[in-house]
């Protein structure tokens, strides 16, 4: 039994290395004095600094960020209305339709759902830009919003509505002071998914995004293609750092949402908190 643990610890921390490795050499190499990836001339920070410094860069940064959170806040608000939607169904074939509708979303390549937008948008004569990136990055994300509430929701019995509306609770009552808060921490896990997906997303943003606005994503490639700059490592580097803080931050906010829900259950029962 030992043998297999330390097996499976081995093999747990092989695939962290070669996921981490890569990402750790280019960070390592974005402090390099001597502009490659070759040889390690000197620490520096110019080429944060030339990050900074580029205004364009700083407009698409700006850009990445508005759109990540009006996404991440549409697609949660849209995604909890979809899985209640899909919790209150009684016909066990309706709501099985609907979850593979939605999975399909999920599990199809981006490469699929990047062309289908370019197609629909160009038939409905929507100009490439801002309002089709925004309403890519919030189509790709409802289905991971409605994937993390649903369990949730799975969870909440239902003798526990019952006794709200025995209470004399309206239905929007039950809505706001029964279920959200105990899907709680289901709805930050959605959002926090969300805004990940959309900061991180390449494919579906190179097919719908037009001239004049772009994504980090989308410039970090254009630039990749221009040739080898270490301002690129730079600029992933921060990228990667504050995805890390946003996980992070998830996890200290659902760690948080669980030791209060388990002191307001010992609060009902009469129990001291400790």
């Amino acid at each position: 039994m030992n043998r297999k643990l330390k097996l499976s610890n081995v093999y747990l921390w092989l695939i962290f290395v070669i996921l981490y490795a890569p990402i750790f050499y280019l960070s390592y190499y974005s402090f390099n004095s001597g502009g490659t990836m070759h040889g390690f001339d000197g620490f520096t920070l110019d080429w944060y600094r030339e990050v900074f410094a580029d205004t364009r860069l700083l407009i698409i940064l700006l850009n990445t960020l508005v759109i990540a959170l009006l996404s991440a806040v549409i697609s949660t608000i849209l995604g909890v209305i979809g899985a209640i939607a899909i919790h209150r169904l009684r016909k066990r074939k309706n709501r099985n339709a609907l979850l593979s509708l939605n999975n399909v979303l999920i599990v199809s390549p981006d490469v699929i759902i990047g062309a289908s937008f370019l197609i629909l948008f160009t038939i409905l004569g929507i100009k490439l830009g801002f309002a089709s990136v925004l309403i890519s990055h919030i189509a790709f994300s409802v289905p991971i919003v409605v994937i993390m509430v649903l369990p949730k929701l799975e969870e909440m019995s239902s003798s526990l509505l019952d006794a709200a509306r025995d209470l004399g609770a309206t239905e929007w009552d039950v809505l706001s002071k029964v279920v959200l808060p105990f899907i709680k921490s289901g709805i930050f896990a959605g959002f926090f998914m969300a805004l990940t997906y959309s900061l991180d997303d390449f494919a579906v943003t190179f097919f719908v995004t037009g001239n004049g606005f772009t994504t980090l994503s989308v410039e970090i490639y254009s630039r990749a293609r221009q040739g080898v700059s270490l301002s690129i490592n730079a600029l992933s580097t921060l990228i990667f750092v504050f995805t890390m803080l946003l996980v992070v931050g998830y996890y200290f906010i659902n760690r948080r949402g669980q030791e209060s829900g388990r002191g307001d259950r010992r609060t009902d029962w009469g129990l001291p908190n400790k």
